[in-house]
């Protein structure tokens, strides 16, 4: 089924005669995972992606552009590597499998959002649908995370000391 956006089709045109006929069929949640450090009021950051290995899976669509490893994150562009959208039959399960797919996400040589967003995620007020558009301004917690410490390349640094 396709619709052209301002196309003025009415519910009837595409076969609906009324809302109520229109059932709920689950949930979706989607997150921006950019570039722009939360604690540097989201300034984007720049650099060589050292690491890049996105949490997938069920119910997990991962839409993005310059994301890979090697890719150069340059200034002079948006600085969203990518979009995770969560869907589930109930907005909990969403919520849930989009904060796994944040977890199991890598990102290494720039720094992102996903610490700030996991912990939106995680928000008793957020979690119960009550945010509003001063959730943020609110709640100073969020901004307190900890950053990943990459031990993996750490590792193999030290490893490479040694031969």
């Amino acid at each position: 089924f396709y619709s052209s956006p301002g196309g003025g089709e009415t519910l009837a045109d595409v076969g609906i005669e009324n809302q109520d006929e229109i059932t709920l069929r689950g949930y979706a949640i989607q997150s921006r995972v950019t570039t722009e450090d939360p604690e540097a009021d989201f300034r984007p950051d720049v650099g060589r992606i050292q690491l890049w290995r996105p949490g997938e899976g069920f119910g997990i669509r991962m839409d993005g552009g310059n994301n890979f490893t090697g890719a150069v994150i340059s200034p002079h562009y948006d600085s969203m590597l990518a979009k995770i959208t969560a869907s589930a039959l109930t907005y909990e399960e969403a919520v849930d499998k989009l904060t796994r797919a944040l977890r199991e996400t890598r990102i290494r040589g720039v720094k992102t959002n996903i610490g700030f967003t996991l912990n939106v995620l995680k928000h008793p007020e957020f979690r119960a649908g009550a945010a509003t558009t001063s959730f943020i301004e609110d709640h100073p917690e969020l901004f307190e995370f900890s950053r990943g410490g990459d031990r993996a390349s750490k590792l193999l640094e030290y490893l490479a000391e040694l031969a």
